[in-house]
């Protein structure tokens, strides 16, 4: 089993661009083919404990006026759900993949990316 460091989880949530999201599920995929050692699973507690730090570390460097951080929202939960805990909420969240193009649906209290499997980044 591989424990992510969290720069690398950073580094991969980085990868998705404008339009393009990404899900836990491919973070943990993308750290388990770049391993070095013979991995058989990358610890999924640790990646979303990680992607949730790195989400709010790039709030901080937004709201320092920073203009480079890692874009957050494009980090999906493993079916495609919006992560609620992300910095601004769920609103916040909905906003920035809306503007991004994508098409959000309301399941309950829950949102998802619609047809999120098709705007998967390539990692």
């Amino acid at each position: 089993m591989l424990i992510p460091a969290p720069r690398q989880v950073d580094a991969q949530m980085k990868r998705a661009k404008k339009g393009k999201v990404i899900t836990s599920t491919e973070i943990r995929t993308a750290l388990q083919n770049a391993s070095d050692e013979k991995v058989d699973i990358v610890c999924p507690i640790t990646t979303g404990i990680f992607c949730w730090i790195a989400a709010h570390a790039a709030a901080e460097r937004q709201a320092q006026g920073k203009k480079h951080f890692t874009p957050n929202w494009r980090t999906l939960k493993v079916n495609g759900e919006l992560n609620p805990k992300y910095p601004g909420g769920l609103d916040a969240v909905r906003s920035l993949l809306e503007a991004e193009g994508h098409t959000i649906e309301a399941r309950g209290k829950r949102a998802f990316v619609k047809d999120f499997e098709k705007k998967l980044a390539v990692l």
